[in-house]
């Protein structure tokens, strides 16, 4: 049996995972409610491993340091996704991390995922690394994506699109919520197109 493994990514409703420093709106694009925090806090109490990108790895590092109330992201939700084990696809990084319970893993994400999926007791989760989870998507190892849309456009300020280049897939939608009243968190089944 294989550990399932779900992409999960913030977004604009646009398509971008982040905004340029021009942006005056903080963490969530300054969107973030009760609902949203409770909902990521239940999401990151459950036992998983963390799969990360060595630049997504890098980012959280940085927003989980004493700046962090600075950043707008020293939330629960967080420090609970630090105290996760977690697997850094990287040919960059050395060991030691600078993370609880990390391990980096050399070589392909592809193999490497592949090979968390049959040896993992847990479900695997990715917050971010788009391109890392864009070839997982390619290679039909990614069993969900789970996509939460902000109210907010970021035509000006948008960085890094979250799907863009991407392989075609359809998605099967099996789980939606409204947060706050204005949030979306979308959960699909991908298949390659």
């Amino acid at each position: 049996m294989t550990a399932d493994y779900t992409f999960d990514v913030f977004s604009s409703l646009d398509g971008f995972g982040s905004y340029s420093g021009d942006g005056d709106w903080g963490g969530y694009w300054g969107k973030q409610g009760p609902e949203l925090l409770d909902r990521r806090s239940s999401l990151y109490g459950q036992d998983q491993r963390m799969v990360f990108g060595a630049g997504t790895y890098r980012t959280f590092v940085r927003l989980s340091s004493s700046s962090a109330k600075e950043s707008g992201v020293g939330d629960a939700w967080v420090t609970r996704m630090r105290s996760l084990p977690a697997t850094v696809v990287s040919t960059t990084l050395e060991e030691p991390l600078d993370w609880p319970d990390a391990t980096v893993a050399n070589g392909d994400a592809v193999d490497v995922v592949a090979r968390l999926k049959e040896e993992s007791d847990v479900p695997l989760r990715s917050h971010g690394s788009l391109s890392m989870n864009g070839a997982l998507m390619a290679a039909g190892l990614v069993d969900r994506v789970q996509v939460t849309i902000f109210p907010v456009i970021t035509g000006r300020t948008g960085t890094e699109p979250v799907l863009w280049g991407g392989a075609d897939f359809d998605l099967e939608l099996i789980e939606s919520r409204t947060l706050d009243g204005r949030t979306q968190e979308l959960t699909y089944r991908p298949t390659p197109h």
